[in-house]
């Protein structure tokens, strides 16, 4: 029988959608010929859990345990055989299987209510255009939240529906909080995460169980798993890797954690896989040894040690392999709406294929970024025709046309190869992805994403102040930003503004701007949705490894053996960060459902504040400043309209008569036409064929600017500067 491996995803990442650590790294060893499963335990987990079977579990352990909850948590109890027979449907409707649920859900009649749907009075005003399904989701969401409210508060005080006992991950700079925890009885939760993974177990019986541990709130779900494994498993080997590992755990000594697996692995997983795989035999032929291994720590004679002998490089990207995502439950993971926040909405709604672009990020800069770090510093784009093959791969494995490119920053020359290599194999794909607001995305290349697919971008404007945004080396200043914000709105793209308020020296006086600058973007309506984060100072950032640098000192923790990533430190010359929070919050709150506008800033706030320095028209100024077209000479010309019809006829023009054209575009909701000169109409009804994606050789401007000149219509500085010229852009010429 041949060798397997089991990868999991511990409790708990998204809902509505499998976390890809796993996908990919199966991929890979399918590349290898190497066995390979795979299942999320944190939706297997939330859906015995919340169940009609999983709830009774919790109403009797809370009757053993005569638990004393709150008065809200009591009224859930209260209403126990509602929720008890209501859950199952709500789960299915969830899941999109039982969509007439939602007749009876928006009633508001149907569901039992706790604290969660107080919030409704307040947000009503920002749903009553909901539809049915999309309100009825809503509630439904906030049903579960109550569940939820209620596990914290009587079964297990580390749930939460994308994080389990977070608290324990977050800045864990010894670990003896968290191997209590992990020695203290098992919750409910707790147990059902050990009983899928014995079911798991029995089923595949693998040698080797590797467990993705993306971020703090996946780390007290994995040792547990390592925990059980460990006591009813112990030949087989357990790999933790993953996010979190490759963060914090760089500088690990403590010897406890090797009581709960028995390697770490950092950076890019496929190379440690394949040569710890190597090394435990699973390769007939290879023999590895022990010290020949890449990017892993692993316990000897009592020491934590770490092994990088391997002189093979790292796996290259397009030897990776298509993302696999077979034994995953992908029919039963469950849509939820937050609609508060758009961007969020996309996390939370929706199952998404999830693909990185590139590896890396292409700038690679930002002061308060990990880029020192392997998953930020080395950039490793693919190409578009291998993402396009992925992408149909993926299609075929799940029957979902949706993605979301996990990239650090996509680089737009590779988004623009994409785009016209998903408009050549005529694929329909909804995507979207994170970018830095960079001037390559001009209207023309926005409205080809927008062609191809792309729904939403998000991007960091963090402190919207120029001087701090040097400081951080973001290379784009808040008016490029708005520009660029603008340029995505107008092809109806969807922006997110990743928004940050206390960076090193930011001042009081900066915050409020920052807050004028946000205003502005929104009231202009080309940033939808936005999320401000207090600066965190990290380890691995140029701030963490020079604090002096930029201004600040650190303070602390000390490292105890266990985690290594946030910093505590002191701003002496900056402002009171902290108090901003729920100000800043708030304002956004109402920007992003266009309320709030013509309130004065101060009125956020329950201190006094200083008034802002930023003209009130600042972002409307710039975006009625004209940007000169200079077309660059390779640049591509797409059409990405229809083949128009074409009429001729004869006019009278001073008592001669002169040959004329009319040219008809037939679009999606309407059609449009236009008149020009016979000749030109004739030239340009030629062009359009050798302008469409993927029916010709890709036409450059310059060669674009040679057909013209050769076909004798005119002069062609004069023909971009006319009406005509004008006319096709509108209608989908585009540069690129």
């Amino acid at each position: 029988m041949n060798k397997s491996v089991l990868f999991l995803t511990p409790p708990f990442t998204q809902l509505n959608t499998p976390y890809p650590a796993t996908a990919y790294l199966k991929g890979f060893l399918n590349t290898l010929g190497i066995e390979s499963r795979q299942a999320d335990l944190g939706i297997e987990v939330i859906l015995e859990l919340f169940s009609a079977d999983g709830l009774r579990a919790i109403f009797k352990e809370m009757d053993e345990n005569d638990a004393t909850v709150s008065e809200n948590g009591y009224r859930i109890y209260a209403l126990r055989e509602s929720y008890i027979s209501t859950i199952d449907p709500v789960i299915r409707f969830l899941q999109h299987k039982n969509p007439t649920l939602a007749f009876q859900i928006s009633t508001r009649n149907y569901l039992p209510e706790a604290a969660r749907f107080a919030q409704l009075d307040d947000l009503e005003w920002a749903f009553g255009s909901m539809g049915i399904q999309d309100r009825a989701r809503h509630y439904a969401t906030l049903y579960l939240e109550d569940l939820g409210d209620l596990i914290k508060e009587a079964i297990d005080p580390h749930f939460g529906f994308s994080r389990y006992a977070e608290r324990l991950g977050r800045t864990a700079t010894s670990f003896d909080e968290l191997h209590a925890a992990l020695e203290a009885p098992d919750s409910l939760v707790s147990k059902i995460l050990k009983k899928l993974l014995l079911q798991k177990m029995e089923i595949w019986q693998p040698e080797v169980v590797g467990i993705s541990v993306p971020f703090p709130g996946n780390l007290f779900g994995a040792l547990k798993c390592g925990q059980f494994l460990k006591k009813h498993f112990p030949k087989t080997k357990i790999i933790l890797g993953g996010g979190y590992v490759n963060t914090e755990l760089r500088r690990v000594s403590d010897e406890r954690l090797f009581d709960y697996v028995d390697f770490l692995s950092f950076d890019d997983g496929e190379a440690p896989l394949k040569f710890l795989l190597e090394h435990l035999g699973f390769v007939s032929g290879v023999e590895r040894d022990g010290q020949n291994l890449k990017r892993i720590f692993s316990k000897k004679n009592g020491v934590v040690c770490f092994q990088n002998g391997a002189p093979e490089k790292d796996i290259a990207q397009r030897e990776t392999g298509t993302p696999d995502y077979s034994d995953l439950f992908l029919d039963k993971y469950l849509s939820v709406i937050e609609v508060v926040n758009p961007m969020h909405r996309l996390w939370s709604d929706g199952r998404w294929n999830k693909l990185t672009l590139a590896h890396g990020c292409y700038w690679g800069k930002c002061s308060f970024c990990d880029i020192t770090l392997d998953y930020i510093k080395n950039y490793e784009p693919l190409t578009a025709a291998m993402l396009c093959d992925r992408i149909e791969t993926i299609i075929l494995q799940t029957g979902q046309t949706g993605f979301h490119f996990v990239d650090e920053a996509a680089p737009p020359a590779l988004m623009r190869d994409l785009a016209l290599e998903i408009i050549r194999r005529k694929l329909t794909v909804s995507w979207w992805t994170n970018i830095r607001f960079e001037k390559s995305f001009t209207p023309d290349l926005c409205q080809l994403l927008k062609t191809s697919g792309c729904i939403a971008v998000s991007g960091g404007l963090e402190v919207a102040s120029d001087r701090l945004l040097e400081k951080m080396k973001k290379g784009v200043t808040v008016a490029q930003v708005a520009r660029v914000a603008d340029a995505f709105s107008a092809a109806d793209i969807m922006v997110h503004a990743y928004l940050m308020y206390g960076f090193p020296t930011q001042t009081e006086a900066e915050t409020i701007d920052s807050l004028e600058m946000v205003r502005q973007l929104f009231q202009s309506g080309v940033v939808q949705s936005g999320f401000w984060h207090q600066f965190a100072m990290t380890a691995h950032s140029p701030v963490g490894q020079n604090p002096a640098d930029f201004g600040v000192q650190m303070t602390g923790p000390i490292f105890e053996g266990f985690a290594e990533n946030d910093y505590f430190h002191d701003d002496p010359t900056g402002g009171e960060h902290e108090k901003f929070s729920e100000g800043l919050k708030k304002s956004l709150f109402n920007f992003m459902h266009g309320a709030g506008f013509e309130m004065p800033l101060s009125d956020w706030f329950d201190f006094e504040t200083q008034e802002t320095t930023i003209e009130n028209n600042f972002i409307e100024t710039e975006l009625a400043t004209p940007t000169e077209n200079n077309y660059r000479p390779n640049s591509m010309v797409v059409w990405l309209g229809g083949q128009p019809e074409i009429a001729h006829f004869s006019k009278k023009v001073k008592g001669k008569n002169v040959e004329m054209a009319e040219l008809v575009f037939y679009r999606q909701k309407d059609e449009t036409s236009f008149v020009t000169d016979a000749a030109t109409g004739d030239w340009l009804a030629a062009i359009f064929p050798k302008l469409v994606v993927g029916r010709h050789e890709p036409m450059t401007f310059q060669q674009f600017n040679n057909d013209f000149e050769m076909a004798g219509v005119g002069d062609f500085q004069s023909f971009l500067s006319g009406k005509v010229w004008g006319i096709l852009k509108n209608e989908g010429l585009v540069l690129v």
